[in-house]
């Protein structure tokens, strides 16, 4: 069993939302993984992805890093380096300023983690040509 709830939070003219998560069957579940597989082979052949794909991305590897059993604290820190500006389109980062994260897996334990920009936005640097 998955349930995930995301709430969002970005730049100050955003509104924040919520995406919930849920696979109660071992079917279901594949098919989460398999999404979060193809969007990994997105990524590999250098294609950005939207803000629905990078979320996903962060909530299959939550998942997969609590039932390993890694503790919060460490997969906040491994999340920061999940993806680059470069690897998502434009807004991606701004939009995703803020990640709350209320996950239940199969034991039935609500964990909470909050990802604070985890994608790391540099200074943009406008330049003529």
């Amino acid at each position: 069993m998955i349930y995930i709830k995301i709430t969002v939070t970005g730049e100050p003219d955003t509104f924040p939302f919520t995406k919930v998560y849920q696979y109660s069957s071992k079917s279901d579940e594949e098919i989460f993984i398999n999404s979060a597989i193809l969007i990994k082979d997105r990524l590999g052949k250098n294609l950005k992805i939207n803000i629905n794909e990078a979320i996903l991305v962060y909530s299959a590897f939550i998942v997969s890093k609590l039932r390993d059993g890694i503790q919060i604290e460490q997969i906040k820190k491994n999340a920061s380096h999940l993806l680059s500006p470069e690897q998502v389109m434009i807004g991606v980062p701004e939009t995703l300023r803020k990640m709350s994260f209320e996950v239940m897996l199969d034991d039935g334990c609500m964990k909470f983690i909050v990802l604070n920009t985890p994608i790391q936005i540099s200074d943009y640097i406008l330049k003529s040509t």
